[in-house]
């Protein structure tokens, strides 16, 4: 592979964050608390800090994470045709495709477990750095 299974790990759990959020169920005006935990809201920085994790890797470990997602989602069957596919039509900035993906995580587990790799380790690994 050509991304490390520590970085697609990563992208597991703040995808999964991500997609655990809700709708605001209070009005604008009102402060985050304990309660609003779930709320999808704009001062949440997870989906940024998500982009721009996606944005700084090169481009062999972008059309990797894309590869993967693919693969998981059953795409693809071949890792090599999937990179290679994901290299050469790339044509929309890689973390504005995958974070527009539903189930993004499930699907990046899923490839890496296609692909031999065992995701879990590596999120319990990143759930104990948090």
């Amino acid at each position: 592979m050509d991304i490390s299974p520590n970085k697609v790990a990563f992208v597991i759990v703040r995808a999964r964050e991500l997609g655990a959020k809700v709708g605001r169920w209070d009005t604008p005006s009102d402060d985050a608390d304990a309660d609003t935990i779930l709320e999808s809201r704009s001062s949440d920085g997870t989906e940024r800090e998500l982009a721009s994790f996606i944005r700084g890797l090169n481009d062999d470990e972008k059309a990797a994470l894309v590869a993967i997602m693919w693969i998981g989602r059953e795409t693809f069957d071949d890792y090599d045709e999937a990179f290679e596919t994901a290299k050469t039509e790339a044509s929309a900035p890689t973390d504005r495709y995958l974070l527009g993906i539903p189930l993004l995580s499930d699907y990046l587990e899923s490839g890496l477990e296609t692909l031999g790799i065992d995701p879990s380790e590596f999120e319990d690994e990143i759930y104990r750095k948090m």
